[in-house]
């Protein structure tokens, strides 16, 4: 567990410099309306104001729908056969496909994301973990591995840095009610250990 540990603390210290460096408000700075990163820019922008959970949800599936674009059909199709992998549990098979699109498309953060996810379905936290390093180097902002993050804090008893991931999500994603439940019964928890 100590390396669990070790890697989600460098992980929320890169965070924490990952957020200072994120840009607020709707996209700007020279980028064309059609650029990938200024849509994604304006949509988190969308979800921060959100006024309803409805909403908030309809924006962060755009955003998921923004992240899933790899632009490569070959990386489309191995991510295609690593979902059904996974929906079938075998996650040896998803593995192989998610290592190949890890080597082939470094960048592509979903990539990233979906074989920690399938290394958290394996109880291997500490592959889980670095995994969603890379997914948060690619993209601070990303709620899914956040919500990975603080899932394994709080699964290996950091509650107070599981608390700090959950505060980051709901910054990013404010109506995220997942997020507001899981700080709540945190917040209970770690209170009542202090009396």
């Amino acid at each position: 567990m100590r390396s669990v540990l070790s890697i989600s603390f460098a992980i929320l210290l890169a965070l924490m410099s990952g957020a200072a460096a994120q840009t607020t408000g709707r996209a700007g700075g020279g980028l064309a309306p059609d650029d990938p990163r200024a849509r994604i820019d304006g949509l988190f922008a969308d979800l921060k104001r959100a006024g309803n959970e409805a909403a908030a949800r309809r924006i962060s599936q755009r955003i998921r729908q923004e992240w899933s674009k790899s632009g490569s059909a070959t990386i489309d199709l191995l991510m295609a056969w690593s979902t059904k992998a996974v929906e079938d549990k075998k996650y040896d098979a998803a593995l192989d496909y998610l290592d190949e699109i890890v080597t082939l498309a470094p960048g592509y953060a979903e990539g990233w994301n979906l074989r920690a996810t399938v290394h958290f379905a394996r109880d291997d936290y500490a592959r889980s973990m670095a995994d969603i390093d890379r997914v948060l180097r690619l993209e601070p902002r990303h709620f899914g591995a956040l919500a990975g993050m603080a899932a394994i804090l709080k699964a290996s008893g950091h509650k107070q840095a599981a608390a700090s991931v959950y505060e980051r999500m709901l910054d990013v994603y404010p109506m995220m009610r997942n997020a507001q439940t899981e700080l709540g019964k945190l917040a209970d928890e770690m209170a009542g250990q202090g009396i």
